[in-house]
């Protein structure tokens, strides 16, 4: 499990991004806007395209997306039992690394849902 704190690492992310934003406006821009469409209201609620982004985190091994997709997730009300059967599945569909990157998001949840 990582020892790191989600808090200062998305808040490091971002502060490390900002000169590549102003480099990158259009490109920045380009994804924020791809995004918000991909996390927008349709067939899915956007809690549960979050949901699916924190997997696909735990599946990759991405510690800043599950920083950002857990702090997404607390703010759309999501609830620990709805996060805890999502993890289930990533554990189902990827093994012991996946139990590892479930135990990092079981963690941050704690951290950013206090």
């Amino acid at each position: 499990m990582s020892s790191f704190n989600h808090t200062d690492l998305m808040r490091d992310i971002n502060d490390s991004l900002a000169p590549f934003r102003k480099a990158q406006p259009n490109a920045m821009a380009g994804f924020g806007q791809l995004a918000k469409a991909a996390i927008t209201d349709g067939a899915l609620s956007g809690k549960q395209k979050e949901l699916i982004a924190v997997s696909i985190a735990v599946t990759q091994g991405c510690s800043g997306c599950i920083g950002f997709h857990v702090k997404a997730l607390v703010q759309l009300g999501c609830t620990r039992a709805e996060l805890e059967e999502t993890l289930s599945v990533c554990v189902y569909m990827g093994g012991g690394p996946a139990l590892m990157y479930s135990a990092e998001v079981i963690a941050a949840w704690d951290k950013l849902s206090a």
